[in-house]
């Protein structure tokens, strides 16, 4: 299989791009380098140290004796990802290549702006690349859980039945999102069913959960293959973001009342859900849906599993409830449907503190690392009210 990995510098991509390799697949990774770029304007930086991308590659053939081939753009400008996908031929493309933060996109019109071009045109252009050169080709699209924000009913695998005045029909469902980064997915997961729809394109988004963790049996294999760990407060995932707060003696920062609700999973369990839905393709013309996490708990609940696992291990943790910088319910249902992964053999890696602990103890080899003031909140979703003027 020919696989075209966008965003394969990342914290997933890198990952991704050498189990698809080492697997014995043709493997190209396409990436701009925005992230790195990003992190260094905020003054911030990967808790892990990432060797450069042609380090990278070159390390990964001397361990494992095969090539990956490298694509340096921009998706969204000009023709490269067509020049891209028409020159490498792909059989299954996997969609990483996208701003991933919804801090990030709500730090001000020119975050929002960059977020929405780099991903929704980004998109656009893939598809369009897709009908014109590799009509035949799989599109497995990373989303995410967010885009359905906490409705009060139960949230099914991207689409519902509904009864309306005697009616019924089956349609995607709704879709609050609650970020300028969220909202750029939804329009990615509309344009793709759009082009899959009147294109007979073929596409699986994959709504993921909230990923947390830093190895995978790959990064192991040597220290130059290792894949970045954020815990800055723009790209670090909460579980992520507590983790490194217990290792270095910050209290851990619950946002609110902590009772907010999310799908979680371990970044071994994105590749293995990756692996499945490329190994068992969308038909020509469908979009399908899977909602891509493995267990639930409440932002609250993840910062007491750390608080518990550091004290395993001889740390004191100190919980701290801080203002919520966001706009979102803090208690509120949650029952996500997840069934389409686990039909195709997902074995999932569930939470446990031993876990937790295997990742503070990698944490720990990093601590001088650490820019401790890239870690409090300081993107507010409500910006306070102008005066008005008398």
């Amino acid at each position: 299989m020919r696989v075209l990995i966008l965003g394969g510098d990342g914290y997933l991509g890198w990952p991704t791009a050498m189990r698809f390799s080492g697997k014995g697949h043709d493997v190209a990774v396409v990436d701009n380098f925005a992230r790195r770029r990003w992190h260094e304007q905020a003054g911030t930086d990967s808790l892990t140290p990432i060797a450069s991308p042609d380090d990278r590659i070159s390390a990964w053939h001397e361990v494992s004796g095969k090539r990956i081939e490298s694509h340096i753009g921009d998706i969204s400008e000009g023709t490269f990802i067509a020049d891209t996908v028409r020159d490498f031929m792909p059989d299954t493309i996997i969609h990483y290549g996208e701003q991933p933060s919804a801090p990030w996109s709500m730090q001000s019109v020119d975050h929002a702006v960059i977020t929405q071009q780099a991903n929704v045109i980004g998109t656009l252009k893939l598809l369009w690349a897709m009908r014109e050169h590799a009509p035949d080709a799989h599109l497995v699209k990373l989303g995410t859980m967010g885009e359905y924000g906490t409705p009060n009913i139960d949230i099914e695998e991207g689409y519902i039945e509904i009864e309306h005045k005697g009616r019924r029909d089956i349609l995607p469902f709704p879709k609050v999102p609650g970020s300028f980064y969220h909202l750029s997915k939804v329009h990615d997961s509309h344009n793709i069913h759009f082009a899959c729809r009147i294109w007979g394109l073929r596409a699986t988004d994959l709504n993921q959960g909230v990923v947390y963790g830093i190895e995978t049996p790959e990064t192991k294999l040597d220290e130059r293959l290792v894949t970045r760990f954020d815990y800055d407060q723009a790209f670090g995932t909460a579980l992520n973001r507590f983790c490194v707060q217990a290792m270095i003696g910050h209290p851990l920062t619950v946002y609110g009342k902590g009772g907010q609700t999310r799908g979680t999973l371990n970044i071994v369990d994105t590749i293995q859900c990756v692996e499945l839905t490329a190994d068992n393709p969308a038909d020509p013309g469908e979009f399908r849906v899977f909602n891509q996490f493995t267990e639930s708990f409440t932002v609250a609940g993840l910062a007491e599993k750390v608080r518990h696992a550091g004290e395993e291990i001889g740390v004191e943790v100190i919980v701290e409830n801080v203002a919520n910088p966001r706009v979102e319910l803090e208690e509120h249902y949650y029952n996500p449907v997840h069934t389409k992964l686990p039909s195709l053999g997902l074995k999932p890696t569930l939470l446990s503190e031993t876990l937790i602990e295997s990742v503070l103890h990698t944490i720990q080899r990093h601590k001088g690392r650490v820019i401790a003031e890239g870690i409090d909140p300081s993107t507010l979703w409500k910006a306070p009210l102008p005066e008005r003027v008398k």
